[in-house]
């Protein structure tokens, strides 16, 4: 229920189509119980099983007397015009009744949907924003597949099970009170025997739904794995075709969709149960009422006569089909819980990446960039150790060592992607947790080892991030890149797309749009993470050109695994272990005829 509750912050906002909701389904209860209390005790008049009421009983508002008065205004009726006239008045009332019950019952479901949508929408607003604002290290413990599930099949769970279920949960208490409340007014004898089978029914309802909860997880979280597995098969295509593991993927993915599969049989089993098993159970009570209420209305004298049971019944068996609907919303519940906890598992994460109150606007790069006793790691090991480093502005500092030395998550800390353990990292002598995000991030720009490109124009992945940019001024930026050429050799040109994650592109095309990218952003700090590593010779002299042609008059901090681009550097850093080893210009570091001697010699720089 915790988990249903944490819906209502949704529905809030939205309290006046809330309240008219209410009201209209209370108007249309109402309504739909004028035209079964009047029918019985207006055939009654018109058979002449009650006598004619020939004088006016006043106005009062409980339910026996606006009873009287319609009888009052039915017998006028008989009596000037006839019985068959009192018919037709019968039959044009409980029309006009009937009408209304469902002209009240359309409008409730009128304001109810711009409800039930906005509530979805909100839903999947929310978890996008959040998905975008937690730092990269939390997406490391979780599969993308599982994410998108999370993102559009548990939410559409939720709309299918949960937000579908509201209108019954606002609706149908009214219309089981309403009813139980006419039954007492009967027979309170009656009701009270009627009352102590509901909770047997709801114990047997819910001791079977109770395990949908977590057989529901269990679909989601399968189905989240088979569409990882799908995202795999679709990125690495050529790779299964070439070692032929077509069949090994086939497997691993019917093995995912077969338990799929018999998860979802099980619910289904489970949830179509709620209506006939419900069904059922209504019915045992209703003969058990029949039999006891039959003792009243036969005792000596009875307890109650037979119109009134006959009344009784009939209310009885309007009460079945919303309780039969409480039935359905029970295993709807339960099922929906599940994607609800899943959905409020990104929800409620906590984002570790936070500003303190009334952060500083970082408006220019002036000094430096100061690594001062970092030390950073996660999961319990140990990343980076007591880095201290210093960056002047305009300078060049190349990060080099083995894989694994740390060097990816050095520049990941500028940015705060992460933020450190223990020391800090200052700028311009100002720690960077001091800073807005935003501020900080827009003095950096950063071109990584893989190109990142959105399946849009190629135009639009070079503005990306980038605000009232010209046309030239997007131009300009593809020259300073090499990337002008090629583009205007394309069909459409700059309004080319580039297919998803830039698949319409070649390596080092796709590489020089990201460079045109960081151009236009102009930022006075450049991360170049192993940005020509992927590339052919060809095409990383072209990109190599457009990269220094990036990195001037800039302060510039580059990752490589290719000695030959960082020979000019103004500092080398030599990572080992998450320590700084060596450090210096490259021909000091050849001088020393340390760590960083021996990458130059497996790679034969001269």
């Amino acid at each position: 229920m915790k988990s249903i509750l944490s819906i209502w912050r949704y529905i809030t906002p939205r309290t006046n189509l809330a309240v008219l909701f209410f009201i209209f389904n209370l108007l249309s209860v109402l309504f739909g119980l004028l035209s079964l209390s009047m029918l019985v005790p207006f055939l009654n008049l018109l058979f002449g099983q009650a006598e004619l009421v020939t004088q006016h009983p006043g106005w009062s508002y409980d339910a026996a007397t606006l009873v009287k008065v319609f009888q009052f205004y039915l017998s006028n009726v008989i009596i000037q015009y006839g019985k068959v006239q009192g018919l037709v008045f019968i039959c044009c009332l409980l029309a006009v009744a009937i009408f209304l019950k469902n002209a009240f019952l359309y409008l409730s479901r009128y304001v109810m949907s711009p409800l039930r949508n906005a509530i979805i929408r909100d839903i999947r607003r929310d978890m996008f924003h959040k998905m975008v604002g937690l730092p990269v290290g939390f997406f490391t413990e979780e599969r993308k597949g599982d994410m998108i599930t999370r993102m559009t099949s548990d939410v559409s769970e939720i709309e299918i099970s949960v937000i579908s279920t509201l209108d019954l949960l606002f609706k149908e208490p009214i219309t089981i009170l309403i009813y139980l409340v006419l039954m007492f007014a009967i027979s309170p004898q009656l009701s009270i025997f009627l009352i102590l089978f509901l909770p047997i029914t709801g114990g047997i309802i819910g001791r079977i739904s109770k395990s949908l909860r977590k057989q529901s997880a269990d679909t989601q979280s399968r189905l989240g794995g088979m569409v990882s597995i799908l995202e795999e098969t679709l990125g690495g295509l050529r790779i299964l075709k070439a070692f032929t593991a077509e069949r090994q993927q086939e497997e691993r993915f019917n093995k995912e969709n077969g338990h799929i599969f018999h998860l979802n049989n099980s619910i289904n089993y489970k949830r179509d149960l709620a209506s006939p098993l419900s069904e059922f159970l209504g019915v045992l009570i209703l003969c058990m009422v029949l039999w006891y209420g039959g003792r009243l209305v036969l005792s000596t004298p009875p307890e109650i006569n037979a119109g009134q049971f006959i009344m009784f019944i009939l209310f009885f068996t309007q009460l079945l089909t919303p309780l039969k609907s409480f039935s359905t919303i029970f295993y709807n519940i339960h099922k929906g819980n599940a994607s609800l906890d899943r959905i409020r598992k990104i929800l409620d994460a906590e984002n570790p990446i936070t500003e303190v109150p009334n952060a500083k606007k970082l408006e220019t790069f002036g000094a430096a960039i100061e690594f001062r006793n970092v030390t950073f790691g996660y999961n319990g090991n140990t990343v980076l150790e007591n880095i201290n480093l210093t960056i002047p502005k305009g300078k060049m500092v190349a990060l080099v060592g083995a894989s694994g030395a740390g060097k990816s998550t050095f520049v990941d800390l500028i940015p705060r992607f992460h933020d450190v353990i223990s020391g800090e990292i200052l700028i311009d002598g100002i720690n960077i947790k001091e800073y807005t995000l935003h501020s900080l991030r827009q003095q950096m720009g950063m071109v990584s080892q893989e190109p990142i490109l959105f399946n849009d124009t190629i135009e639009n992945n070079i503005t990306l991030g980038t605000t009232g940019t010209s046309q030239e001024q997007v131009i300009e930026a593809a020259k300073i890149a090499n990337a002008h050429n090629f583009i205007c050799q394309k069909e459409e040109g700059y309004h080319t797309t580039v297919g998803d994650r830039g698949s319409k592109l070649s390596g080092g095309e796709r590489q020089r749009v990201t460079i045109a990218r960081a151009v236009l952003k102009n930022p006075p700090i450049l991360i170049l993470d192993e940005a020509t590593s992927s590339l052919d010779t060809e095409s990383e002299r072209i990109v190599q050109d457009a990269i220094n042609n990036l990195m001037q008059n800039r302060t510039s901090i580059v990752i490589a695994h290719r000695l030959s681009t960082v020979q000019h550097a103004d500092e080398i850093i030599v990572l080992q272990k998450g320590r700084i080893a060596e450090r210096g210009t490259h021909a000091e570091l050849l001088q020393q005829g340390g760590v960083y001697h021996k990458l130059v010699a497996m790679q034969q720089v001269k």
